[in-house]
């Protein structure tokens, strides 16, 4: 009874900021039927100008939660109305796992008028007992513990436009976890890392970044970068003090057909100082080495890279589509030693439905291989 009436505490949770998103943007939820072909997704399409509202549960599959059932809901929109400007999405999600783990996410990618301004962001707060297998590249898979915690992430970009694509401004990290248990399955002997009895942790810093995309759910053309700072201190409230830089750099260009697209991602993550280990880079998750469980490898430091074929849609199908992906990735305890560390790889297929037609949205069903076994994944957008 407990942990259903928490569940029931996130679930409210999830409604309150899906009311917030439909009352900020005056959206008018309408009575609608569902048709045979449309089943449990529904679109709204009045026009390429106008907003989007989808509210749909999820069934998936993966490495971290086994069976997951959720609730989606999705508001996509263009500032004005005006489809000049570039797409944006606000997306809430609650969900319950066979693992007992639940919460709420939002997150967000919005786009002002005139793409002046950029605010991309996520906030979190879940119940999610988690496997940890150590630190390492070469953590062993049968040596893993099982961490119970609650936790809390706000993370937020405000970014300005300074000069055509580039964009500068303000980053906001604030990472807690909490009620964290140990369940005694230290099968290999490590040593508890730092912040094993807890963490809150707040950071400060600056982004760059160049962006040309025009639909961040289901990128075609264009060229996303990004280069991050963020300073997490002791003088300004955090547990630990250390320095946080990350890397991400991704490319889109048209395939062999005008309706393929080739992806391209690398991304780097550099930690210095007393980084506790629920903010370590890892390796793993439903974006980057499908497959692998979220965390499966962790460390300081990490290197990754992934590359993926979209077919969307197939040239036989108006909304059948799929796609291919490989994936290559490493953590290691220096930035020098990232190069000589063990690099682990990842791959699959996944097959994708075009959800919102005149906004170009799939949703996507993906399967990805790995050495350690398979994670199944579905999600509305491209995993990058």
């Amino acid at each position: 009874m407990g942990k259903l009436f928490k569940f029931s505490k996130y679930l409210l949770i999830h409604l309150f900021c899906s009311l917030l998103v439909i009352v900020a943007h005056g959206q008018k939820i309408k009575e609608f039927i569902v048709n045979k072909k449309e089943h449990l997704l529904h679109e709204f399409e009045d026009s390429s100008g106008k907003s989007n509202y989808i509210l749909y549960p999820t069934l998936a599959y993966t490495p971290e939660t086994k069976t997951e059932i959720g609730l989606v809901n999705l508001y996509l929109f263009y500032a004005n109305k005006n489809n000049k400007n570039r797409l944006s999405e606000i997306n809430t999600f609650s969900f319950y796992t066979a693992e007992k783990q639940y919460g709420v996410l939002l997150d967000h990618a919005i786009y002002g008028d005139g793409d002046k301004w950029f605010f991309l962001g996520r906030g979190k707060f879940q119940y999610f007992p988690m496997k940890y297998y150590g630190i390492g590249i070469n953590s062993p898979k049968e040596g893993y513990d099982v961490v119970n915690n609650s936790n809390i992430q706000l993370r937020e970009r405000v970014l300005r436009k300074i000069n055509g694509n580039f964009f500068v401004g303000a980053e906001f990290d604030f990472q807690k976890m909490y009620n964290v248990e140990f369940l005694g399955a230290n099968k290999v002997g490590y040593d508890y890392p730092t912040g094993y009895k807890g963490s809150s942790n707040i950071g400060f810093g600056m982004g760059l970044v160049f962006d040309n995309r025009k639909n961040v759910m289901n990128v075609r053309k264009g060229l996303f970068a990004e280069l991050a700072f963020l300073n997490y201190s002791k003088s300004l409230g955090s547990t630990n003090s250390f320095v946080s830089t990350q890397f991400d750099f991704r490319y889109f260009r048209e395939g062999f057909n005008p309706k393929d697209v080739l992806a391209v991602q690398g991304s780097a993550l550099f930690n210095n100082g007393e980084v506790p280990f629920n903010q370590m880079a890892m390796i793993g998750g439903e974006s980057m080495m499908r497959g692998y469980y979220l965390g499966r490898f962790r460390d300081k430091h990490f290197l990754t890279s992934q590359a993926e074929y979209r077919f969307l849609p197939f040239g036989f199908s108006k909304r059948l589509g799929a796609a291919a992906f490989i994936s290559t990735a490493t953590v290691a305890p220096s930035a020098k030693s990232l190069f000589s560390s063990t690099f682990k790889m990842a791959g699959g297929v996944g097959a994708r439905y075009l959800i919102f037609k005149s906004k170009d949205i799939f949703v996507r069903f993906d399967l990805g291989f790995t050495r350690e076994g398979n994670g199944y994944y579905f999600y509305i957008g491209e995993a990058f």
